[in-house]
């Protein structure tokens, strides 16, 4: 049987910083990048741990401005 793996990509410039997807994660894959900010001076998420991502897109559906773009793969 395959895995799903998931592949999560931030779109940082537009995060910020609400953390309801570090909250809805339950893996633990997303973090606040530490000491730093965004353009608008919002810090943002980023994947500390994206091996350990499901592919299950709780933190794409939470996030209220629409960062979060998760991607789906089989492993065999």
């Amino acid at each position: 049987m395959s895995k799903i793996k998931g592949a999560i990509v931030v779109n940082t410039d537009r995060c910020k910083g609400c953390q309801l997807c570090i909250e809805a994660c339950p893996r633990h894959v997303l973090v606040l990048a530490p000491r730093q900010v965004n353009v608008n001076g919002y810090p943002f998420v980023v994947p500390a741990h994206p091996d350990d991502c499901i592919g299950c897109a709780s933190c794409g559906i939470v996030c209220p401005d629409g960062c979060i773009t998760v991607y789906r793969k089989k492993e065999r």
